[in-house]
């Protein structure tokens, strides 16, 4: 025995539909490029040139300059001397001092 099947399958329907785009504006800007230019420059020569230069002339002058001059100082001695001196003697004497009491008296 066969069994058969049936499948139903969706339809794909296509829609159209409106869209809104954007506006795009281009704006142009003004860039300034340097501009390389050729230059003509000086050729520099040298020249050699004479110049006069004055001598210079060194005259010596005689300076008379102090000599130092050794002088012979004499030498000092100290020579010790005894000298005797003579002795003082001292004496003391006992001398009696009369003494004054005050007494108190009562009132």
């Amino acid at each position: 025995i066969s069994v058969h099947r049936q499948v139903q399958v969706p339809m794909i329907q296509k829609v159209q539909k409106e869209v809104q785009v954007p506006q795009v504006q281009y704006e142009d800007v003004v860039v300034e490029v340097p501009i390389q230019k050729q230059a003509h420059v000086p050729m520099i020569q040298k020249v050699q040139k004479q110049v006069e230069v004055p001598q210079v002339q060194y005259e010596d002058v005689v300076v008379a300059v102090p000599m130092q001059k050794q002088v012979q100082v004499p030498m000092i001695q100290k020579i010790q001397k005894h000298v005797e001196v003579p002795q003082v003697e001292f004496v003391d004497k006992v001398v009696d001092v009369p003494v004054q009491k005050q007494v108190h008296v009562p009132m």
